[in-house]
């Protein structure tokens, strides 16, 4: 659904929709899921208007991204474990259940303290010297206006992890400049990570797109329909049929016999929608 609207938010606009395959976290990727993601796309009509970007090798550009936030003071190396931080918070009174997100104390902002560096971090704070909450503000396109303490909600977070990847926030960052993105149309699922992604581009000096987050496809226990909760698989012999189911969580219902002209109509009534 996200590749739907997308691909007609940037119809509507005259711009170009760019495919990225997001594959920076090697150990997660399924043999052929990039062959079968592409095929699905082009069984619905919707094809890369540039050639595919591959995160996995544009790995050298994410190192040169750390290395000038290190040498702006705005990166550091972490000797913490997800232990030392539940350890951490513990002194503080702070008791977390073992499958919450901890938010990361500062332990290493001042030094490792003896330890060896597993991971490299961003301050969220509003500067190198500044140990003032972080608070960032943007406008969504469909949610309206956004904030979120980043510094109470989700502290100094990861860039490069204690296994050598590269965390998907640093590389979305350095990939949406890279390509000249302007705008991000995605799931209302991934909105949480906004606020991170607009902090890494302020102390890189990148451009900021313009957000739009979806609304999701819920399965009956209310949470994100997936093939744990009954989705059913995608038919690329009958296209028509998928689309038409995620043009009404979208909110259009567009016309046509056939593919194309259900495309056109489709992008006709986004720009309706959203443009208007």
């Amino acid at each position: 659904m996200a590749a739907l609207g997308s691909w007609l938010d940037a119809r509507a606009h005259g711009g170009r929709w760019l495919v990225r395959i997001e594959d920076v976290d090697t150990p997660r990727c399924v043999p052929g899921a990039e062959q079968t993601i592409l095929a699905q796309l082009a069984a619905c009509g919707l094809a890369s208007d540039a050639p595919v970007l591959r995160q996995s090798e544009r790995i050298g550009r994410y190192a040169a991204a750390l290395e000038a936030l290190v040498a702006r003071g705005w990166a550091y190396p972490c000797g913490c474990s997800r232990k030392d931080i539940e350890d951490a918070w513990r002194a503080r009174g702070v008791a977390r259940a073992r499958h919450e997100e901890l938010v990361y104390p500062g332990t290493c902002r001042t030094g490792l303290h003896g330890k060896a560096a597993r991971a490299w971090r961003v301050r969220a704070t509003p500067g190198p010297g500044d140990e003032s909450a972080l608070v960032v503000g943007w406008l969504d396109r469909r949610l309206g206006a956004q904030q979120q303490n980043v510094t109470r909600d989700v502290g100094d977070f990861v860039l490069k992890r204690a296994d050598g990847l590269f965390a998907y926030q640093l590389a979305v960052v350095v990939d949406d400049a890279a390509q000249g993105i302007t705008d991000v149309v995605r799931g209302e699922d991934l909105a949480d990570n906004t606020p991170r992604q607009i902090h890494l581009q302020r102390v890189l000096d990148l451009p900021t797109p313009r957000y739009l987050h979806l609304p999701l496809v819920l399965g009956p226990d209310g949470q994100k329909l997936s093939k744990q909760n009954g989705a059913v698989a995608f038919d690329a012999s009958r296209p028509l049929e998928a689309l038409h189911a995620a043009a009404r969580v979208l909110g259009i219902d567009p016309r046509g016999g056939d593919l194309a002209s259900w495309l056109a109509d489709a992008v006709a009534q986004w720009r309706a929608r959203w443009l208007a």
